[in-house]
């Protein structure tokens, strides 16, 4: 068993101890991978910090047999995350069928969640897609389609001063692999903060990239609409899976190579691959490509902060509690 799922493992319910519920929302090939990205980050966040991590994941979801059985042990029905007495919650989801958000199966299991993390959690952290489920249901803002899918590392630069960027850069690099975008002036619009934007000239401007939702004496809520959790191979490993469909005729345009993640010598060696040679020589090359930024380092102090600030907004919880119990029996 290796440290990280010893971690996942961890049975500490110390006083001070922060408990963690993932809700992973991903499909079955990508589920392992994005448990184990983030069990590995809040280790390496931790610092002196207790933490402890437990496992979720949608009824509504169908799972294959294997993976349903890998599960077993480790991941809890969703429903039964209002009776887990966790702190604080990471949020995962892939983006649903073209039939709309919706459609989806999960939506109104998901939506419940979110309601309920309001006053269940202390801070609720929402990646990727399920950034976009969690705006369109508290507040209505829909996103809209990209011309294409943003991929790549883009610089990530703070908009606003937030104890979530305590000793950290002004500008980070970030890895982003969306088809979707939530407009900045509409999260402003409906009273979110936009802490960090990409750089106008890795895409179009107005790409949000960390924002929050802040209501008094509710859960404060953090939105990534990138993956600063990816590991150092996830962007070529999604590249290959969008090249696969392409070579198959499920993806109508070929995919481009993941922006500011490869040099310059492995870009020029994928872009000269002769057309019908299946997707071997492009495993071949992404495989032997290390990507050119190291974005973990910022990754891990992001979590850190947060769990920093989930630490002390239950010790003041805790101690608002003893005050409480002191009056009523005095």
């Amino acid at each position: 068993m290796s440290r990280v799922e010893q971690f996942l493992m961890g049975s500490g319910r110390g006083p001070a101890a922060i408990h963690v519920g993932l809700l992973n929302n991903m499909p079955d090939a990508d589920l392992r991978a994005t448990e184990l990205q983030f069990a590995r980050l809040l280790k390496d966040a931790a610092g002196v910090l207790d933490v402890r991590l437990r496992l979720f994941s949608l009824g509504a979801i169908a799972r294959n047999e294997d993976t349903r059985t890998r599960m077993a042990g480790f991941y809890d029905d969703a429903a039964f995350l209002e009776a887990a007495n966790i702190d604080a919650l990471i949020v995962t989801s892939t983006a649903p069928a073209a039939d709309g958000l919706g459609a989806a199966a999960c939506w109104k299991e998901l939506a419940n969640l979110i309601d309920w993390a309001q006053t269940g959690t202390l801070s609720t952290l929402f990646s990727g897609f399920a950034s976009v489920a969690a705006v369109q249901h508290l507040d209505g803002i829909v996103h809209r389609t990209l011309p294409a899918k943003l991929s790549g590392v883009f610089a990530s630069s703070r908009t606003e001063d937030d104890p979530l960027f305590f000793n950290s850069a002004p500008s980070v690099p970030v890895p982003h692999a969306r088809r979707h975008n939530l407009a900045e002036s509409e999260l402003r619009a409906a009273g979110y903060r936009v802490l960090a934007r990409l750089d106008s000239k890795n895409g179009e401007a107005g790409h949000a990239d960390i924002f929050t939702r802040e209501t008094p004496g509710q859960s404060r809520f953090v939105f990534l609409q990138g993956h600063p959790e990816y590991d150092l191979g996830t962007l070529g490993r999604l590249y290959l899976q969008d090249m696969e469909r392409f070579l198959a005729g499920a993806l109508p345009q070929r995919p481009s190579i993941p922006e500011h993640y490869f040099d310059r010598a492995t870009e020029d060696r994928l872009t000269a691959v002769a057309e019908g040679s299946g997707l071997s020589p492009y495993r071949d090359i992404v495989t032997n490509a290390l990507p050119r930024q190291l974005w973990y380092p910022h990754t891990v102090r992001l979590i850190g902060n947060w769990l920093t600030l989930v630490a002390a907004a239950k010790a003041r919880q805790v101690a608002t509690r003893a005050v409480r119990t002191r009056r009523r029996a005095s």
